[in-house]
């Protein structure tokens, strides 16, 4: 009986400590330099640009930002941190300048882009079909 106790104990304890964890992974800041956040994108957002980006979006997002950029790929429940889903307006709220860079500069499981990506009208091809990502 005493086993069974200390048993059980343990198992609820290690899945509160796992679901408490869970919990308290609230994504941190992720604080662009004022210069970069300020810096307007130079391509029109239209049906190429669009186009452009989706290629791209299919190429190296989508496996963990998921088609659609909900951030429900094949690769999310791998990661230590969820991706964000792009249709939120927390998300869309941000500069193209402030996304341009976090597509390139990358951190924690979101890797740098500037190296697989090198062009940057590239990047900013990217970064206009991600708007058009919004609900």
């Amino acid at each position: 009986m005493k086993r069974t106790f200390m048993l059980t104990v343990a198992i609820l304890t290690v899945g509160f400590l796992s679901v408490a964890f869970k919990v308290d992974q609230q994504p941190k800041p992720w604080n662009v330099p004022d210069k970069n956040a300020k810096t307007a994108n130079p391509v029109k957002s239209n049906a190429a640009a669009i186009a452009a980006g989706k290629t791209l979006w299919s190429t190296h997002c989508s496996s963990c930002h998921g088609k659609t950029g909900l951030g429900d790929g094949t690769k999310a429940a791998q990661l230590k941190t969820q991706p964000a889903d792009f249709s939120k307006a927390a998300f869309q709220s941000q500069t193209d300048g402030s996304i341009y860079y976090k597509i390139a500069e990358g951190r924690d499981d979101m890797p740098s882009f500037k190296k697989k990506i090198p062009e940057q009208e590239d990047i900013w091809n990217l970064v206009v079909f991600v708007r058009s990502l919004k609900k």
